[in-house]
């Protein structure tokens, strides 16, 4: 049997320990009033007769307490829950020496492997970490409700990113590019003008970048095409050099090539100064820019013809890759890339359907860029396209005093997310049940968001004047409070959401791609958004529903409640949730289908919401990848490739990387044995869980790679 400790690690059980235990109560009681060895037999048979194979430490002492009070052993009893109870105190006091020492000797497994974009070795990482483990710590003991915190450890919710509810920052925004780069910003103290050409341009967006994520913790996007407004300058500026050189000596044709030659140059120069400054740019909490950039291609824009330069120019680089430490090109993490489909670049004919297939091209080696339907995207917003935040969550819309629709410098202040199957697990079929328990939890879920709204309050400009002095979002005033920017729809606050498929099979005993199941998920789905709605109206903060990419939220669910419930067919047993409203990764449908079917829900979910589909060998399916490219402009709004194939980071191979003789990972072309340096996606035994290591099976069972 394995022990679950209060921190979540799995230990071996020991029986000694609970014999140490009541012996250490026995000694503070009377000689009539101990427990004799019979009986501390007796208690120890009986949990280990339970034959479970996991046991959360508290339900063994609640355990021992219930039985000490069916042996009369008042007295005893007493003294076993006062010395649990100083225990419980002590961890109180000190709860993260333990989690600090272990990342310094990167023993901290949970933190080493929460963040794939992280290196928990760097010392700059464990820095952030260490900070985060703190503010995790004081969360937990002073900052949240008791209730709050308590239904977050035992899986009610989720409260998203307590490592930093300590400092007066917030989630992720859409970066106010425009403003600041046409009027100018500030960093460091030094004044950053309106840049004169497009090379100027991209290096001042990248330094934004930086300082933007360097305050707060999620991510950012930022819409490329108010850069065409200077590539224009660049294009203009050459020109008229070249005029006032060449004039009088040569053809105007000659000239105009010369021109278009440089700007091309200065083009890719450009690009790749964006796409390498991210890439090697350190924030302060240690990891790349977590950035998304948008490729508008909006038809009303009057320098479109320059943004398809630029979105060409960005496909072709990101299509090449990355160098890394051995030379060999590879996948970047940042900057993520979403592409819009509007009806000129749709695949049915359009201008620019030559940036769609290199766009596709990319997708097919590299995985991004995502796709956006404007058409779709139209549909829900009241006309508007714009990008999601770097964490994909959506804005709603708001009209700013001259009745105009503002996306860009708005911001999320956080998200909670509510754990459905574990409603549907104590409902157990019971639909009265399941309703009035669901109210209950959304009224949780709406006083820990309230916690976050009023975290924020009283919020000073100085703490981060790039975001609210200096136009990443707003332009007041030095000492001035940020609250109007956190009311009236400004700015979102999250509802998210885990499980819609178990939660279904649990109340209806069938997947929620059926019609009866298709049905009681959409009312679910309804209750969430009219909750937010409600809140919304009640309150004037702008509160959403969010359908949260949260991977690893989906494993730590499932973990929870299977400690708790034991194993459930087809719900616990899997070892995760599925996210959101997505179709379960086992069921039998194809990706038209499944797109169809998820575009219903993403409609709901307008605080964020994404599909994904896996395709197997991409790069050999570019047709198949095309006419779901088509698919997605005229059916869902917003979707993203995924693949099943084995990947190398340090060689760039892709084909099957395989188990050596010692039960090593090793790419077959490079050696590489280093598993945090490939990606081995391949399940010998369909198996699509979380991943683990498991000694002596390990030809068997899954790989130990974390990044999915």
């Amino acid at each position: 049997m394995k022990v679950i400790k209060r921190d979540g690690r799995a230990v071996d059980y020991d029986k000694e320990k609970i014999v140490v235990a009541i012996e250490k109560a026995n000694n503070e009681v009377r000689a009539k009033e101990r427990a004799s060895k019979e009986d501390i037999k007796g208690i120890v048979n009986y949990i280990e007769e339970l034959d479970k194979k996991r046991m959360l430490v508290e339900d063994i002492q609640d355990i021992i307490e219930e039985k000490l009070m069916e042996l009369q052993k008042f007295e005893l009893a007493k003294k076993y829950i006062v010395y649990r109870y100083t225990r419980a105190l002590v961890r109180k006091q000190n709860t993260t020496d333990e989690s600090i020492l272990g990342l310094i000797k990167n023993q901290n497994k949970e933190l080493s492997t929460e963040n794939s974009n992280k290196n928990a070795v760097l010392a700059s990482t464990q820095r952030d970490y260490i900070a985060g483990e703190v503010s995790k710590d004081l969360t937990k003991r002073m900052l949240l409700p008791e209730k709050i915190t308590k239904a977050h450890e035992e899986g009610i919710l989720h409260f998203h990113d307590a490592d930093y509810f300590l400092q007066p920052i917030f989630n992720c925004c859409l970066v106010n590019i425009k403003d600041m780069l046409e009027n100018g910003t500030v960093m460091n103290g030094k004044l950053i003008e309106s840049p004169k050409s497009f090379q100027v341009a991209c290096t001042v967006t990248t330094q934004i970048i930086a300082a933007v994520a360097s305050n707060q913790y999620g991510g950012q996007s930022v819409d490329l095409k108010h850069l065409g407004k200077y590539l224009r300058k660049s294009k203009d500026k050459f020109k008229k050099e070249l005029d006032e050189l060449y004039q009088d000596k040569l053809p105007e044709d000659i000239i105009d090539g010369i021109a278009e030659q440089r700007l091309k140059a200065e083009l890719a120069a450009g690009v790749q100064t964006i796409q390498y400054q991210i890439n090697t740019l350190m924030t302060t909490n240690g990891q790349s820019p977590f950035v998304t950039l948008f490729l508008n291609l909006d038809e009303n824009d009057e320098y479109i013809e320059e943004n398809a330069m630029i979105i060409e120019e960005i496909l072709k680089q990101r299509y090449k890759g990355i160098k890394n430490e051995k030379g060999v090109y590879v996948t970047p993490a940042f900057p993520k890339l979403i592409y819009v489909l509007y009806e000129h670049n749709n695949l049915t004919g359009g201008k620019y359907d030559y940036l769609t297939k290199l766009a596709v091209k990319c997708s097919s080696k590299r995985l991004y860029p995502d796709y956006i339907s404007a058409k779709k995207m139209r549909e829900n917003y009241d006309g508007n396209v714009f990008s999601p935040m770097g964490c994909r969550s959506f804005l709603s819309p708001w009209k700013d005093e001259n009745g105009e629709y503002k996306f860009e410098g708005r911001f999320n202040q956080g998200v909670v997310s509510i754990n459905l199957p574990q409603i549907g697990i104590i409902a157990d079929g019971d639909e009265e049940k399941f309703w009035k328990l669901l109210d209950e939890r959304l009224e949780l879920c709406y006083e820990a968001l309230m916690c976050r709204h009023y975290a924020l309050l009283g919020t000073k400009t100085d703490t981060s004047p790039i975001h609210w002095k200096y136009g990443a979002i707003a332009r007041l005033e030095a000492g001035e409070t940020i609250d109007k920017l956190l009311k009236g729809g400004y700015s979102t606050i999250s509802l998210g959401y885990i499980g819609i498929y178990e939660v279904t099979k649990l109340m209806k005993g069938v997947s929620h791609t059926t019609k009866e199941g298709e049905e009681f998920a959409l009312c679910v789905m309804n209750h969430l958004r009219q909750a937010t709605d409600r809140w919304k109206k009640e309150t004037g903060i702008g509160f959403a529903l969010y359908g949260t990419p949260a991977e690893s939220l989906c494993y730590r669910f499932a973990r929870i409640d299977k400690e708790k419930f034991g194993s459930i067919k087809d719900i616990t047993d899997k070892g995760y949730y599925t996210n959101t409203y997505h179709v379960d990764v086992r069921e039998n449908i194809d990706a038209f289908e499944k797109l169809r079917f998820e575009s219903q829900f993403q409609k709901i979910s307008s605080g964020g919401a994404i599909s994904y589909i896996e395709i197997p060998n991409m790069r050999n399916n570019l047709k198949a990848l095309e006419e779901i490219v088509k698919f997605i402009y005229d059916n869902i709004q917003y979707a993203e490739f995924n693949t099943k194939s084995d990947y190398c980071h340090v060689c760039g191979f892709d084909g099957e990387i395989t188990i050596n003789n010692d039960n090593e990972w090793e790419c077959p072309q490079c050696g590489n044995k280093d598993h945090n340096k490939m990606n081995v996606t391949r399940r010998t035994c369909g198996y699509l869980g979380e991943n683990f290591w498991n000694e002596g099976k390990t030809k068997e069972i899954k790989s130990r790679v974390l990044h999915l």
